[in-house]
């Protein structure tokens, strides 16, 4: 597991839970404190198994999960000087650019891109609380095989495991629920249930899908703005983005790798998108020293 953040501690939380061998890579500053049994709490049970953890990747793995942040991504892989060491490599990362640069690193025949749906975060080194009562994992068919005992044990706990033939698809399809809810959350400083009460943001909420799947239609994914906005509205009214969390307490948000694509996506097939542009830049102004905000096409009336 390359990452120790929410994501990466409730899989290898769960993964190590059902007796498989897990091994937490950190860097040498995290490893010196992180402990050899993790807590996760969550609604699928507390759980508290034993982990192996390393600093780097020294031996074969069925399995390399990637659940850094996307501003984490090119310093963490740098502890996986041999990738040929794994048989699948697994990037659940949000965002879609991630997928071009990993696939030219690992190979085509061992990468599986894919993506995950939750709330999890880690409060303290080795202790996760899982907050979003889903858990929802998806990957290509690339991968059935070789995720078939990840898939196994993870649906006996709870989560919900998707083989997906569409890789497009399935990465847009996350994007334009999480683009317009990390966006708009971070941006009001409320919880979703929050935006989706006030009607002005609830409005710049549903603007922001529905140009987010302009794009992604264009773009070669079958999305539906109507099905995303039930998605949004099915989630609990406490949730919040990950990215929200980021900038409230200071860390770089993950800004490129959500808002990037769809900026990049519009210039690109001529699409405005003022309202996902006005609101990267809102976020970009309260993270204060964050990476420059992709620049996307000129307003259209």
């Amino acid at each position: 597991m390359l990452g120790a953040g929410g994501v990466g501690g409730f899989l290898a939380a769960l993964l190590a839970e059902a007796r498989h061998d897990v091994t937490v890579l950190l860097r040498p500053a995290t490893h010196a404190v992180f402990p050899d049994r993790l807590l996760l709490e969550s609604p699928f049970g507390r759980f508290t198994p034993l982990v192996e953890k390393a600093t780097e990747l020294t031996a074969d793995v069925d399995v390399l999960w990637i659940t850094v942040k996307a501003t984490q991504l090119d310093a963490a892989i740098a502890s996986v000087p041999d990738v040929r060491r794994a048989g699948a490599v697994v990037p659940l990362l949000n965002g879609i650019d991630h997928i071009a640069m990993l696939r030219a690193r690992c190979g085509a025949e061992r990468l599986v891109p894919a993506t995950i749906g939750i709330e999890s975060e880690r409060v303290a080194p080795g202790h996760f609380v899982h907050r979003s009562p889903f858990a929802t994992l998806r990957w290509s068919a690339i991968g059935e095989s070789r995720l078939a005992a990840a898939a196994t044990a993870l649906t006996a706990f709870g989560c919900r495991c998707e083989v997906n033939t569409d890789e497009v698809t399935m990465l847009w399809r996350k994007l334009v629920m999480l683009g317009p809810l990390a966006l708009t959350t971070t941006s009001a400083d409320v919880p979703l249930g929050d935006v989706m009460s006030n009607g002005a943001w609830r409005a710049t909420l549903e603007a922001a899908v529905a140009e987010a799947c302009e794009v992604a239609a264009a773009s070669g994914a079958q999305v539906d703005v109507a099905e995303t906005l039930r998605l949004l509205r099915g989630m609990p009214p406490t949730m919040r983005s990950s990215m929200q969390k980021d900038v409230a307490a200071g860390t770089p948000p993950e800004l490129d790798a959500i808002a990037g694509p769809i900026l990049r996506g519009a210039a690109r097939h001529g699409l405005g998108v003022p309202v996902t542009a006005e609101l990267a830049r809102s976020v970009e102004a309260r993270a204060g020293a964050s990476p420059k905000v992709p620049q996307g096409p000129a307003d259209r009336s």
